[in-house]
């Protein structure tokens, strides 16, 4: 599960977030802040070295629960051996095979809302898509995916400050869906180890490492980490990049017009309004960075969403530009960590937004529609993209 990332001060009296990053790459791009006791980094190229370099910036953490053992908290060469074992499920060859079944689920959602004037873009579409297919790949049957995604949301939120919840009570809450998701994950390798299924559950209790299998626990960490990863940042991305190319009609009928310009938008997406807007780490030794000193065993934040907008290494970098080349974001991380459902994110935006390109090509926001943004420093996404069809 990602620790959670309790943001600055900073950070939640910004008029936005993208405010409060152009302030601080101004200002003070490496920040020790006192209240949190941890060192924030913003530049491009201070996050791309603090994701990269793990010898110095480790992503190992002490944790009683489950998810300590997912290999999103574990350093190479170990981190290494156990990414090739769910690796095997996103070659290309894997991928491709996917994508007949997401054009179908893409196009069964659009029937559904195809008859109405209006539809909400995340409810509807981007929201559901990403559910159905983890949920599939997983083994989940159908009548669990709303808990499924239930759990999956939790599990990135951040702390609700507006809504008067406590760092207390989301540590509380995360427990509590950190030991629910177990037990479901624990029956459902339980029942795979006794019926084996065409389904990556199965496939990864028959994996080995070095010759031994895999343990529960790390069974449970590889669960948690698909759930999270093929789930939340695949709704923001085709949430956030949609809301770009509709805030500015004219750069939609462009695409419209020219629909071989689709790749490059969702990397600028990607980079634009990144769904991932940080990574933390921890010093293993006293370590530079930035012209700042930060002492060994010390957390800092990698702000992703930050370095994607550092307009040292991006002309522009404040506007969306449909054909951005090159396109060098870090969306998707840095070095040992670079997210591995990567590929499978791409090629569930590329169809869904093919299929509302198809479907709607008139597509508009919806007049005095209220933009709500899921406030969180770990991701970042719409709540709700309401638009007339």
């Amino acid at each position: 599960m990602p620790a959670l990332i309790i943001p600055s001060r900073g950070w939640l009296q910004a008029a936005s977030p993208v405010d409060w990053y152009a302030e601080m790459r101004a200002n003070a791009p490496v920040y020790f802040d006192e209240e949190r006791n941890a060192y924030d980094v913003f530049s491009y190229e201070d996050v791309q070295r603090v994701l990269s370099d793990y010898a110095n910036f480790s992503s190992q953490r002490q944790g009683e629960e489950l998810t300590s053992q997912s290999i999103i908290n574990m350093d190479p060469p170990k981190h290494m051996k156990y990414r090739q074992l769910v690796a095997q499920a996103f070659t290309p060859k894997a991928i491709d095979a996917l994508a007949p079944r997401i054009s179908e689920i893409a196009k069964e959602l659009l029937d559904e809302v195809a008859d109405q004037p209006e539809f909400d873009i995340i409810r509807d579409f981007s929201y559901p898509l990403p559910v159905i297919v983890i949920a599939e790949m997983l083994g989940v049957p159908n009548q669990d995916r709303e808990k499924f995604k239930h759990w999956s949301d939790i599990v990135v939120k951040g702390v609700d400050f507006e809504a008067g919840e406590t760092i207390e009570q989301n540590l509380a809450l995360r427990h509590t869906v950190t030991q629910e998701l177990g037990a479901y994950f624990a029956e459902v390798i339980q029942s795979r180890a006794i019926e084996p299924k065409n389904d990556l559950i199965t496939a990864l209790l028959a994996a080995e490492v070095d010759g031994e299998k895999l343990t529960v626990p790390e069974l449970l960490g590889f669960a948690f980490l698909l759930l999270v990863a093929g789930n939340e940042t695949t709704t923001n991305l085709i949430g956030n990049t949609m809301q770009s190319l509709l805030e500015h009609p004219e750069i939609w009928e462009h695409l419209v017009r020219e629909p071989g310009l689709l790749p490059s938008a969702i990397e600028e997406g990607l980079r634009f309004r990144s769904p991932a807007q940080s990574m933390n780490r921890f010093t293993t030794q006293e370590v530079e960075i930035g012209g700042v000193v930060i002492p060994a065993g010390a957390e800092v934040i990698a702000w992703i969403g930050s370095a994607n907008r550092d307009d040292a290494k991006f002309v522009k970098a404040e506007q969306f530009v449909i054909d951005r080349s090159p396109n060098p974001h870090i969306a998707f991380g840095n070095g040992p960590h670079f997210c591995l459902g990567a590929p499978l994110a791409r090629l569930e935006g590329r169809i869904a937004m093919q299929a509302l390109i198809e479907r709607f090509p008139q597509m508009k926001l919806k007049q005095d529609a209220k933009l709500s943004i899921g406030l969180s420093p770990i991701v970042s996404g719409l709540k709700r993209l309401p638009v007339t069809i």
